[in-house]
């Protein structure tokens, strides 16, 4: 059967940009013409649109809907009853103490002379004497979710969303089931599950070589297949899936009419349809090294150019015959370059070794520019112009490198060598130079902070000198002046005492207390001249009566005596 299934049954659909249907006999093809009201109609069909498999009505085959498994089954029974065959469902009675189990979310299996018997109520059935087992064998049980079931000729398959499940009909026609199920009785040859498929994951990964981009995933589902007796069976590709990342597509083919297949997961199994590419929409980039070209003067040169382009339609590279859009873009630079170096001298290339496409401040003055101005004006427009028969816009084109090769190439090795060498011992020289002034520099800068460091050491010292000498002046002017405080308090204290005791002595008017203080202080004087003083009377009246005067001075002095005695212990 002719079909392509895309996304659960529907393919691209809509405009030229849209379905990318192209042939090599008339051009780009109109899916859609605008009707006389200016509206559009119904789009046509296109190759890879067809019917989904479980669309179309067939016998004993019934799609599992909201119901489950199990209303499919039922469905099924009813079918095959009205057809005059016999139940598929057992009508055995389930009990609870013995015999085989079935438990929830099971069915049985029951070989009942090589057809098919269901249990799907939960519970135990016994065997012979106690149930009818006549021709008829326990198969065994299976989970009601499982993928896929199958038993006498009965084929159950229920996938989920990631899965795609690859099934042979009796007639040996291949379909895919997503999303979704079904269960058949197959009363002539079988239904066969092929595969159940991971879109999400696919095994094989497209890359393009040049770019190193990844192009899409891609799954080959085989069949085994005997073609005659004594002949070995196999394997046929029955269908392919392509997982392509957003921004890519892929490029199918049938007979001489192409179709852009944009990015999402995809099957194929029309055997009438083949995947011819995959391709980034995105910007690439890359090097490209050129083959030897010839100068006017027949100068070889080599050179490495940086390309970036970004693929638009993908149909008109495909019908060129390339295989990416780099080999496009390889062969036309290749050309173009080959054309423009042949009419450029050697001089005006060594003058020049790179191109920037976005300079702008060259007047043309400088003969080094031929080689500037031809790349420049030639070689990116031609290219450009080349690239969009391809369906390729050329967004930017330099020059990394140019190597010239022959004699020349060993002249220009060495002059470049010396030329180096020149620089290098220029520059070798600039940098000692500048390493000398750096380093007087630095050692300005030194003794600049040391002088700095003196400077301010010296001020701090004569800041301490100063602020010591004024301590120093503000400490005796504060001593002088306590000093002079005490003694004129002192001096005062003294005046006040004698003028008190003054008073005092007057205030006495008793002869005899007048006396005996007369005395008293007699004794103080001859007290205050110590007890190694000699007094010797001078006059007649001492003399005269010597023993007593010395008797009196003698008891003088020793109270005197020890009247010091007593103020030196007071003290």
């Amino acid at each position: 059967m002719d079909s392509l299934s895309v996304a659960g049954a529907t393919t691209v659909i809509g405009d030229l940009e849209d379905n990318g249907v192209y042939s090599k006999t008339d051009a780009y093809r109109k899916n859609r013409q605008p009707s006389s009201s200016g509206t559009r109609g119904p789009a046509p069909q296109r190759f890879g649109d067809n019917l989904d498999y479980m669309d179309e009505k067939r016998q004993y085959f019934v799609r599992i809907g909201e119901g489950g498994l199990l209303a499919a089954l039922e469905k099924l029974d009813q079918e095959l009853v009205q057809g005059g065959h016999q139940h598929l469902l057992s009508k055995k009675k389930p009990i609870t103490w013995a015999g085989r189990e079935v438990g929830l979310g099971q069915i049985g299996k029951i070989n009942h002379g090589g057809q098919p018997k269901i249990i799907t109520k939960p519970g135990r059935y016994p065997g012979f004497p106690f149930g009818n087992w006549w021709a008829r064998s326990f198969g065994g049980t299976n989970e009601i979710s499982e993928t896929v079931i199958e038993f006498n000729g009965l084929t159950v398959v229920q996938v989920s969303q990631n899965q795609a499940a690859v099934v042979s009909d009796p007639q040996n026609q291949v379909f895919v089931i997503k999303n979704g199920g079904f269960v058949a009785l197959a009363l002539q040859g079988s239904y066969d599950v092929l595969s159940v498929v991971d879109q999400t994951h696919l095994p094989n990964r497209i890359i393009d070589h040049t770019t190193q981009a990844v192009l899409g995933y891609t799954h080959e589902v085989k069949m085994l297949s005997r073609t005659g007796n004594g002949v070995a069976t196999q394997e046929y590709v029955v269908a392919t899936f392509l997982d392509i990342p957003a921004n890519n597509c892929a490029i199918l083919q049938k007979g001489d009419e192409l179709e852009i297949l944009p990015a999402g997961q995809h099957y194929i199994t029309n055997p009438n349809i083949t995947l011819r590419k995959l391709f980034t929409k995105g910007e690439c980039q890359t090097e490209m090294p050129t083959k030897d070209l010839f100068t006017r003067d027949q100068v070889p040169v080599s050179l490495t150019i940086y390309l970036k382009w970004q693929l638009i339609e993908p149909l008109k590279l495909t019908t060129h015959g390339y295989e990416t859009p780099y080999d496009a873009l390889r062969d036309k630079a290749q050309s173009i370059l080959t054309q423009i170096i042949a009419h450029l001298d050697y001089s005006s290339m060594v003058k020049q070794r790179s191109i920037d496409p976005n300079d702008t401040l060259d007047d043309g003055s400088d003969p080094s520019t031929a080689f500037l101005d031809a790349l420049r004006s030639r070689a990116m427009d031609d290219l450009h112009n080349a690239a969009l028969e391809y369906g390729i816009v050329l967004k930017d084109l330099a020059v990394i490198d140019r190597q010239f090769k022959g004699d020349i190439a060993s002249t220009m090795d060495k002059l470049t060598t010396r030329a180096l060498q020149a620089q290098v011992e220029a520059a070798n020289v600039d940098r000692e130079n500048s390493n000398k002034v750096k380093k007087e520099q630095g050692a300005l800068q030194v003794a600049q902070v040391q002088a700095s460091v003196r400077k301010a050491n010296a001020d701090a010292e004569a800041y301490a000198v100063v602020a010591n000498a004024k301590a120093r002046a503000e400490a005796l002017q504060i001593d002088a002046t306590a000093r002079a405080e005490a003694t004129r308090l002192s001096a005062r204290a003294a005046a006040d005492a004698i003028r008190l005791k003054s008073s005092a002595d007057g205030e006495v008017t008793d002869v005899f207390a007048r006396e005996m203080e007369m005395r008293r202080i007699e004794v103080e004087r001859v007290a205050a001249y110590g007890d190694k003083a000699v007094f010797v009377p001078t006059t007649a009246e001492g003399a005269n009566g010597g023993i007593q005067n010395a008797m009196t001075m003698g008891y003088a002095a020793g109270l005197g005596n020890e009247m010091r005695k007593e103020v030196v212990q007071l003290q």
